[in-house]
């Protein structure tokens, strides 16, 4: 009996975070309209400031799914809901107040979804903690966005009701909370740069494939041995992929020993069709299988980032490193695509 490679809370998990990305586009689109459709300035101003989070956090969560390394589709239900909302949205009959309350409670929803996906990941595994980290400042800036729009509906309701602005004390009130909740984030992301480097962007990876293989090792239950196997069959599959794809023809002219880099991956790949045929059930043998691929996989991690990387460093500039950790992404992001389409056929 071959290994299943995907498991149903992982899957679960996937779907969230597609209806996270769906969700975070309607944010976007929504502040688009409501700066257009404002008349006062001091509140365009503060969405003008949430819609450069939500772009950023757009960034954020593309990530995150491609670190995730699981493509799914948002349930049908979310999206009719979400198609409501933009008809709301586009309603000349619904007041500016109405339409920043509904926001208000999709700000409120991406939250939640957020901390939902967080504790989920704790339970189902290490490594998703691991590939979903980056949520943390998503999920900030969404309780502090939820304090702003309060402050934003306070000052339409009274201009709405009156024809005269609210107390101008409003917005520091509001700042203070904003402050309140950044410093409990912390340093736990930058709040002004989504944007990394590739050489950061394989060591999320080598991190998560890392924490994989440890938990492997921690456990005997053939049922999480082979979703764990399943996740880094997945996860090496495609950074393999993109790795030759964008990376190692980029590093080529720089690094004189290129070509063992793809030997070693392609030795891995063997290893994984290899362990992906066997049982589970006999979990000495699995383990022992899974062990001379975790060391084949360390020894080619510690060439990447001692070797490699330097080569990196010293060969692109800031602006081509994240370059190409946007062309490495989109080149993981396209094959997990590919995945996901056949496994809907």
């Amino acid at each position: 009996m071959s290994v299943q490679i995907e498991d149903t809370k992982r899957t679960a998990i996937a779907v969230k975070l597609s209806e996270m990305k769906a969700l975070q586009n309607l944010l976007i689109s929504n502040e688009e309209a409501l700066i257009e459709a404002c008349p006062d300035r001091e509140i365009t101003n503060r969405l003008e400031s949430l819609l450069r989070d939500d772009r950023k956090n757009l960034g954020i969560i593309e990530t995150v799914i491609v670190q995730y390394g699981i493509k799914a589709e948002p349930k049908a239900k979310v999206q009719k809901e979400m198609e409501e909302v933009q008809k709301i949205m586009k309603d000349s009959d619904v007041t500016l107040f109405e339409k920043v309350a509904k926001h208000e409670l999709l700000t409120h929803t991406q939250a939640m979804a957020g901390v939902l996906v967080h504790k989920a990941g704790q339970v189902v595994g290490a490594d998703i903690a691991v590939a979903i980290a980056p949520l943390n400042g998503v999920n900030f800036d969404n309780r502090g966005h939820e304090e702003q729009l309060k402050g934003i509906m306070e000052s339409l309701s009274t201009l709405e009701l009156t024809g005269l602005p609210s107390d101008n004390g409003l917005w520091s009130r509001v700042q203070d909370t904003i402050a309140a909740i950044s410093g409990v984030a912390g340093g736990i992301i930058s709040r002004s740069d989504h944007e990394i480097g590739i050489c950061d962007l394989i060591r999320l990876d080598h991190t998560k494939v890392n924490t994989l293989f440890a938990q492997i090792k921690a456990t005997n239950d053939p049922q999480k041995l082979q979703e764990y196997f399943g996740q880094i069959y997945l996860d090496l599959s495609a950074h393999s992929e993109a790795e030759e794809e964008v990376v190692y023809p980029a590093v080529r002219p720089y690094y004189n020993d290129i070509q063992e880099l793809y030997d070693e991956q392609a030795k891995a790949k063997n290893l994984l069709e290899q362990i992906k045929a066997m049982s589970c059930e006999d979990t000495v043998e699995f383990k022992t299988a899974v062990e001379g691929l975790m060391i084949a996989v360390t020894a080619h991690i510690k060439e990447e980032e001692d070797e490699m990387f330097p080569r990196i460093k010293e060969s692109f500039g800031d602006e081509q490193q994240k370059l190409m950790a946007t062309e490495f992404k989109a080149a993981k992001s396209k094959i997990q695509d590919q995945r996901l389409a056949l496994a809907a056929q």
